[in-house]
């Protein structure tokens, strides 16, 4: 007979494994580790699954772990994925267990990701209320920029090794509060590419502009048309991001440089706009340094895709989160500026990335005071544990 809705994970049975939940995730947080240097983490996450009789296989795309579970006779089978990687940042929160590694710090909370995903793991292998197979991914590498993990794990042959029907996956969300859940169908985060800029002019003496082509000069005009690609290219009803972040250019005042360079973050929620964002910019920057008297060399490189959630694994993942929060701590997400390379997951298989509140007053993303909420742990470890239970029972 079916399950119903009752005899599926719940919260409560995650209250006698808080405090073990606590201790993993604070344990990870106080040894991070880099992306493609995951070595201790992958091994820690490896011997767990073992111990609880996943069939595990580690080096999946370099230190990947993919843990997984068969239960029943049932044919579906559903993939979730956590990631492990730390990012370059010194820790300023002053916790009791702050990272031990000067340098490199959990400020973006995959130490919480895979400690869930670890709760849903063990709560799983323990009662197996399934029908089907589970395909745990520890993912490495995912702050990596290009070359990613989940890059890195798909060339690796992840789903023709691991077969799927649907893939999910789950991030923080600081300023929501912790044991809410947010997500929309179709984009949700952004695309993100970046345009290096390097302008070649004419170099001299600052007191005779007239014998130089000026590069700063070129770099300012540029930096200012930039603005109008999205104000006076992009839909109104659509959304993108032009950002100059590095402008370099000159040794001294009295000389005027050979050369100068910009670079700029390119963000966009559809392949028509970013397409479009990349022409323009490559337009203008060439025609404004020919104006100049100067030549341009650009490098734009294409990172992250759009992160595009299927409609129907999101309604299924949102009926999931509503059965175990209740409809009033699950809310529609804004489009996110940021980028995830779990995009490169959603263009192979179809799926839905949730975001999980940390709290109204948590430091951002990134922030060397960031530290995630660890109230949120039994409930994303059962979120993890119902959503695969539903899929399997299907």
């Amino acid at each position: 007979m079916p399950q119903t809705s009752n005899e599926f994970a719940r919260i409560a049975d995650f209250d006698d494994r808080t405090a073990e939940l606590i201790e993993t995730r604070r344990h990870l947080h106080a040894h991070p580790e880099l992306s493609f240097e995951e070595h201790e983490t992958a091994a820690y996450v490896a011997d767990r699954l073992e111990r609880w009789g996943y069939e595990v296989t580690r080096n999946v795309g370099g230190l990947g772990v993919v843990g997984r579970l068969r239960q029943g006779a049932g044919g579906r089978s559903i993939a979730i994925r956590a990631d492990m990687d730390a990012l370059p940042i010194l820790e300023a929160t002053g916790l009791p267990y702050a990272s031990t590694s000067a340098g490199k710090m959990h400020a973006c909370g995959h130490d919480g990701h895979t400690t869930m995903l670890l709760g849903a793991a063990e709560y799983l292998a323990r009662t197996r209320h399934f029908n089907g197979t589970v395909n745990l991914i520890f993912q490495p590498a995912e702050e990596a920029g290009k070359g990613s993990g989940a890059q890195k794990m798909i060339e690796d042959g992840l789903f023709d090794r691991f077969p799927c029907d649907a893939i999910f996956g789950l991030h923080n969300h600081p300023g929501a509060p912790a044991g809410t859940f947010l997500t929309r169908p179709g984009p949700l985060m952004a695309a993100s590419d970046t345009a290096t800029i390097t302008i070649v002019g004419k170099g001299g003496h600052a007191s005779r502009p007239h014998l130089t082509v000026d590069p700063i000069v070129v770099a300012a005009n540029l930096v200012m048309a930039l603005q109008t690609v999205v104000s006076r290219n992009v839909n109104p009803i659509e959304t993108a991001v032009v950002t100059v972040g590095t402008i370099h250019g000159g040794t001294a005042s009295n000389v005027i440089p050979e050369t100068a360079e910009i670079v700029a973050s390119i963000r966009s929620f559809s392949p028509e706009v970013r397409d479009m964002l990349e022409r323009r910019v490559r337009g203008i920057a060439t025609s404004i340094a020919e104006a100049h008297g100067a030549s341009v060399s650009i490098d734009y490189e294409r990172g992250y895709p759009v992160v595009i959630n299927a409609e129907k694994e999101t309604a299924f993942a949102i009926d999931v989160v509503k059965e175990l929060v209740g409809d009033t701590k699950v809310g529609v997400c804004p489009m996110i500026p940021g980028s995830e390379d779990f995009a490169y997951f959603l263009e192979h298989k179809p799926g839905c990335f949730l975001r999980l509140g940390n709290g109204e007053n948590s430091p951002i993303l990134h922030s060397s005071k960031y530290d995630f909420n660890d109230d949120s742990l039994t409930t994303g470890a059962a979120m993890w544990a119902r959503l695969t239970e539903r899929f399997l029972s299907l």
